[in-house]
C-alpha cells in the first residue's frame, strides 16, 4: 500500500485541506488532558507551514450527533486549535463552521504559511452518513456529497493524517477525496509511518513473529485472531477475553468477566489454532475489583466467589521467554486490569518485554487503543518500534480488512 505523501507535491502557494485526528481527551471544563494526537500530528503541519502552503485542517472531536448544535456546543474542536498554537509558537485561525459562509471566508482570507482549523466535521449529520446507507437512499447520498464538495472546494492538495478514522467512510476521509478528482491526494508523515511500520510487521514480519492479544471480549477479536494465526508463528492471549477460552476449555472461571455466547467460537480457534495458540497457564485473581486488594494466583479453574482481572507469574514468566525470542512482536490489548494496581503488573511486565526485544533488533509495533495507552502510562512508548495512534484503525488493519479511505489516495 505504497501511497504518494505531502513529500511528494508542492505546497507552496497551494490550499492544503488535511484531515487530522485531534479527537483529544478533555476534562469537564474542556480543557485538553492529553494532546498526543496533536504533537504527533505536527511533521505534516510543520512541513506545509515552512513550504509556504496555506493549511486548512479539519476533524472530528466526541460524538456529537450533529442535529442540535447548542446540544453539541461542549465538542467544539477550539480548545485543539488553541493548543495546537502553543505547540507550534504562532496563532491558528479558527472557523466556527466547517463549511458555509464563516469557513468561505476565513479560507480565502489564508497567507502562505497560515494555518486555519475548521469546526468539528461531526457537528454536520453528513459526516457520519455511511455510504452504504448512502447507496440504498438517494437523499442520504446526495447530502453527504453536498457535504463533502463544500469541504472539497477549499483545497488544491488534499492530505489524510488521520489514521485513526482511516478505517472509516466519513465524508470527510473518503467522499471529499472522492470529490478532489485531478488534484493531488497524499497521506501525512503520520499515516506513511502507521502504513509502513503495520505493513511490514503484517504483510513482510521477520520471524520468528509473535502477536499479542488481550482485552475484554473474545468477540472483538475473532477475525484478528484468524488473521494472525494465518501470519504468526505464536499468538499470545491475555485480557478478560481469556476466561472464555477458560470456558471453552472445560474449566471454571468464578466471577470472571466472560461471553457465554462465544464458547464455541473460542472452541473453534483453539482448534485453528493448535500449538501457535497460546493460553495464560495461570491468573491473578482478588474477591473484587479494586486498587491495593488481596490477591491469589489460580492454575487451572478460579475458585468461586474469585475474579481473574492479570495474567499469573508463571504466564508473565512464559509469554516473556517467547518474546524475548521474537524479530517481530504486535501486540494489541491490554493484560489485564491494568488502569487498578496490583493488576497492571501483567501488562507492565510484558510492555517492558517489548522494550527488551527492540534492544536486542526486534521490531515491535503496539497497535492503538488501551495497549498505547498502558505503555505510555508506563513512560514506554519511545523505547518501542512503533506505537499506533489508531485502537480499532490497527486493529481492522491487523485484521486484513481493505482501508477505502486510504486506497482513494494516490499511488507511489
Amino acid at each position: 500500500m505504497a501511497k504518494k505523501t505531502i513529500a511528494d507535491v508542492d505546497v507552496k502557494g497551494k490550499r492544503v485541506l488535511m484531515r487530522v485526528d485531534f479527537n483529544v481527551p478533555q476534562d469537564d471544563k474542556g480543557n485538553i488532558t492529553d494532546d498526543n494526537r496533536i504533537v504527533k500530528a505536527l511533521p505534516s503541519i510543520q512541513h506545509v507551514i515552512n513550504n509556504g502552503g496555506k493549511l486548512i485542517l479539519m476533524s472530528h472531536l466526541g460524538r456529537p450527533e450533529g442535529k442540535d448544535r447548542a446540544a453539541d456546543a461542549r465538542y467544539t474542536i477550539k480548545p485543539a486549535a488553541d493548543r495546537l498554537s502553543q505547540l507550534l509558537g504562532k496563532p491558528v485561525k479558527f472557523a466556527s463552521e466547517a463549511v458555509g459562509p464563516v469557513a468561505e471566508k476565513a479560507v480565502a482570507e489564508l497567507k502562505d504559511g497560515d494555518v486555519l482549523m475548521l469546526e468539528n466535521v461531526r457537528f454536520y449529520e453528513a459526516e457520519q452518513i455511511k455510504d452504504k446507507k448512502a447507496k440504498d437512499d438517494p437523499s442520504l447520498k446526495a447530502k453527504k456529497e453536498e457535504f463533502a464538495k463544500q469541504l472539497a472546494a477549499f483545497g488544491d492538495i488534499y492530505v489524510n493524517d488521520a489514521f485513526g478514522t482511516c478505517h472509516r467512510d466519513n465524508a470527510s476521509m473518503l467522499t471529499v477525496p472522492q470529490q478532489m478528482a485531478g488534484k493531488p491526494k497524499v497521506v501525512g508523515f503520520l499515516v506513511e509511518k502507521e502504513l509502513q511500520y503495520l505493513g511490514e510487521a503484517l504483510n513482510n514480519p521477520k520471524r520468528p513473529f509473535v502477536a499479542i492479544l488481550g482485552g475484554k471480549k473474545v468477540s472483538d477479536k475473532i477475525g484478528v485472531i484468524e488473521a494472525l494465526l494465518g501470519k504468526c508463528d505464536t499468538v499470545l492471549i491475555g485480557g478478560a477475553m481469556q476466561y472464555t477460552f477458560m470456558l471453552a476449555q472445560g474449566k471454571k472461571v468464578g466471577g470472571s468477566l466472560v461471553e457465554p455466547d462465544k464458547v464455541d467460537e473460542a472452541k473453534r480457534l483453539l482448534q485453528l489454532g493448535g500449538s501457535k495458540l497460546k493460553l495464560p497457564v495461570d491468573v491473578t485473581t482478588a474477591a473484587k475489583l479494586e486498587a491495593g486488594v488481596a490477591t491469589q494466583v489460580a492454575e487451572g479453574d478460579i475458585p468461586d466467589g474469585m475474579q481473574g482481572f492479570d495474567i499469573g507469574p508463571k504466564t508473565v514468566a512464559e509469554y516473556k521467554k517467547i518474546i524475548a525470542g521474537a524479530k517481530t512482536v504486535a501486540w494489541n490489548g491490554p493484560m489485564g486490569v491494568f488502569e487498578v494496581p496490583p493488576f497492571d503488573k501483567g501488562t507492565n511486565e510484558i510492555a517492558q518485554a517489548l522494550v527488551e526485544a527492540t534492544r536486542n533488533g526486534a521490531i515491535t509495533v503496539i497497535g492503538g487503543g488501551d495497549s498505547a495507552s498502558a505503555i505510555e502510562k508506563a513512560g514506554l512508548s519511545d523505547k518501542v518500534s512503533h506505537v499506533s495512534t489508531g485502537g480499532g484503525a490497527s486493529l481492522e488493519f491487523m485484521e486484513g480488512k481493505p482501508f477505502k479511505a486510504v486506497e482513494v489516495l494516490d499511488d507511489k
